[in-house]
């Protein structure tokens, strides 16, 4: 079960109302509990039968004999060295907008002061307004509009200079 598969699931509960759900495959099992008005959930992801290391070994081997994609990855990394990255503080749904008639928070090229909302993150019908830690310039959006992001997934480049 993927990490895709795991917030579907979250998702899903949330939707339904139910306080607790239990889920055991071959390999894993999974409880997610929500609190009385849905604020909170609890994932609890334990192996069931094999080790982590099993499962992780053909992982390992399909990524080793590709060694020429860091090296080709490496300018691009040095060039955004100059850069902020602000970072997800949860997992949820990231939205540039306030509301879908609303403009988006900032665009590209825009200054920003610390304290200015970026985007918003909805983690269980919550919407998180994340607000910049950094002055500076938008130089990139990283996250396409209404898409998942995980915890402290890059969502936008700065330039504090």
């Amino acid at each position: 079960m993927d990490l895709k598969d795991i917030q579907n699931l979250i998702k899903f509960v949330a939707k339904s109302g139910a306080s607790e759900v239990k889920l055991e495959t071959d390999d894993v099992k999974i409880t997610i509990r929500t609190g009385q008005d849905n604020e909170t959930t609890y994932v609890q992801q334990v192996p069931v039968s094999a080790p982590i290391q099993q499962v992780a070994q053909p992982v390992q081997q399909a990524v080793a004999p590709t060694p020429a994609t860091p090296a080709a990855d490496a300018p691009a990394a040095d060039d955004n060295s100059k850069y902020i990255t602000v970072k997800s503080p949860i997992i949820g749904t990231f939205y540039r907008k306030p509301s879908p008639d609303k403009p988006v928070f900032v665009e590209v090229g825009q200054s920003i002061g610390e304290g200015d909302v970026l985007c918003v993150i909805e983690a269980m019908k919550l919407f998180n307004e994340i607000e910049s830690e950094v002055s500076g310039k938008i130089v990139k959006v990283l996250v396409d509009d209404s898409s998942p992001v995980e915890f402290d997934q890059p969502l936008f480049l700065v330039d504090p200079s």
